[in-house]
């Protein structure tokens, strides 16, 4: 289970990064790297599923 919440935290940073380079510069480093696709798209959807797993371990923190 570490292994898998390291990589979330992963791609949680990449896409912080990425967003920040898109409000900042305009500049959309995914999209760079891996094309206008299905890998971007799959790489975006794993990034939002890390966010919704680290809201609910968030939530799940403040109950206990």
């Amino acid at each position: 289970m570490k292994n898998l919440e390291f990589i979330l935290f992963l791609l949680l940073l990449i896409g912080g990064i990425n967003w920040g380079l898109v409000g900042a510069f305009n500049y959309n480093f995914v999209t760079t790297v891996l094309g206008d696709g299905t890998a971007t798209r799959v790489v975006y959807a794993l990034v939002g599923l890390g966010a919704v797993y680290e809201a609910y371990k968030m939530m799940k923190k403040r109950t206990a």
